[in-house]
């Protein structure tokens, strides 16, 4: 019996190094690795200038610190990545709510 191969896919992270931002792209990148284990094929750090700082998906732009005005949140980052490769995926605690603290 021959199982259909799944699509996996690939993320690249581009950071700026002029800022130092490699160290969060890097962890970023673990984090993502860690939760999406055997859905990635290939994750790609790549430095550039600027300020930039960009998260994309098989091509598809999925945050731009530019165009956000901040950087991702790590649960957010990974919402947005199950959202585009397994919507009905749960993500655990990320995707509860907090419930509200007493005073």
């Amino acid at each position: 019996m021959t199982l259909a191969p799944t699509h996996r896919h690939r993320i690249e992270i581009t950071y700026c190094v002029q800022c130092r931002w490699m160290l969060r792209a890097s962890w970023m990148a673990q984090e993502l690795l860690t939760t999406f284990d055997g859905d990635i094929e290939a994750l790609t750090l790549r430095s550039g200038t600027g300020g930039v700082f960009e998260v994309s998906l098989d091509g598809a732009l999925l945050w731009s610190r530019k165009e956000q005005g901040r950087f991702p949140e790590i649960t957010e980052l990974k919402q947005r990545v199950r959202d585009a490769i397994d919507p009905g995926r749960d993500l655990g605690h990320i995707d509860r709510t907090r419930a509200p603290r007493d005073p």
